[in-house]
């Protein structure tokens, strides 16, 4: 799957023209090849991200998109002109050798679960195999399709990681432009502080992990109250600094990159939540799960850039206010969701069915006796 990603990057190197519908393949391709790599992730801790090692591991993987939104906001302005193949080119033919290097890496080294490894040990793969709530040897052949939509867990990650993705898209696609046309930054110093948000996303991310497996091992407080705890807490601490930066103006606009950086250093504690959390109650099904918040949370990606445009016609500090309201009001809607029908605990309909348990002990005290006859 991640091979389809790096096939999608690569497209950009082989669509890459002049022409308008060019640019459209280009982008639609990439996009949709790429779109099954968070849900593939997302399958393989499943079946390797320990109970109580779960947040530091997912966040530490999940650092990979931050870390290159930072590389690619610092480095643009500077390749686009100094680059090669006319500066804009050379961004895309760099990141898809760098993703082409990655997949290299990952056969190598990747297995479906700990048992197909071979870089770890025997105590190593019992230890995981012990702390997963399924047993990871079966392939899943039905999914309980009702179960999963009538699952208020469900409900409470799609709107958490809908409503989360409408502030990062905003902040994403129009960052740039707010640094621009509301604080009057020049293109190259633009693109170098449009990455400073994201350093502070990296590290309220790492730590994030860390804190919410320390938290639960150390029995403060359960898996539940902890995912609402980080969740909550990004909301609100991300809606309150996005509608204080937009009463930022150029005359405080050193101030108004700090109210940014912080906003998008709150969104980083989601990190140890949500896209945690479909690992939580249904790690068989996380995969499904992640593929099917992560689609209706692209949406958000589509929409947020058109209403920031349709808010913003005439470039004006009073219109980008309304674009920051927009992200508190999705804010606040997710807190109030997740905080009310999240769960951290193992739903029933993500469990081994008992009669596939009794069939393999069957099956095992059958071969067993067996064995016991012929000697």
């Amino acid at each position: 799957m991640d091979l389809f990603a790096d096939l999608g990057q690569y497209g950009n190197d082989f669509f890459r023209g002049d022409m308008l519908d060019k640019y459209i393949i280009q982008f639609c391709f990439m996009n949709v090849i790429q779109a099954v790599s968070f849900p593939a992730m997302q399958s393989v801790w499943g079946r390797w991200a320990p109970k109580y090692e779960r947040s530091r591991l997912i966040t530490v993987a999940g650092l990979g998109p931050t870390i290159g939104y930072i590389l690619t906001f610092s480095t643009s302005g500077w390749l686009c002109d100094n680059g090669f193949d006319n500066g804009w080119g050379s961004i895309f033919y760099i990141g898809g050798g760098c993703t082409l290097l990655w997949v290299v890496l990952w056969f190598y080294m990747a297995s479906d679960t700990p048992d197909e490894n071979r870089w770890i040990s025997e105590i190593e793969k019992e230890y995981i195999n012990s702390n997963i709530e399924y047993d990871t040897t079966k392939r899943t052949k039905n999914v309980p399709w009702k179960d999963i939509f009538t699952s208020r867990a469900f409900w409470a990650c799609l709107t958490a990681h809908t409503c989360n993705n409408w502030t990062n898209y905003t902040l994403l696609t129009s960052l740039p432009l707010f640094m621009k046309e509301a604080l009057k930054f020049d293109v190259e110093s633009n693109g170098l502080l449009s990455s400073i948000p994201y350093i502070a996303s990296l590290i309220s991310s790492f730590l994030s992990g860390q804190f919410a497996d320390m938290i639960r091992t150390r029995g403060w407080l359960d898996t539940t109250k902890t995912r609402k705890l980080f969740q909550i807490t990004a909301f609100i601490g991300a809606g309150i600094l996005m509608v204080a930066t937009s009463f930022m103006t150029c005359a405080y606009r050193n101030l108004a990159v700090a109210f940014l950086s912080l906003a998008v250093l709150f969104t980083g504690l989601c990190s140890a939540a949500y896209p945690v959390n479909h690992v939580d109650f249904a790690p068989k099904y996380a995969g499904v799960l992640y593929g099917i918040t992560n689609t209706v949370g692209t949406v958000p990606g589509m929409v947020a850039p058109i209403v920031a445009g349709v808010l913003t016609q005439n470039k004006t500090q009073e219109e980008w206010r309304r674009v920051f309201y927009v992200c508190a009001v999705f804010d606040l809607f997710g807190a109030i969701i997740f905080g009310l029908f999240a769960s951290g605990e193992i739903q029933p309909w993500a469990k081994d069915s008992t009669e596939e348990s009794d069939k393999d002990k069957v099956t095992g005290n059958e071969l067993t006796s067996g064995n016991e006859d012929r000697k």
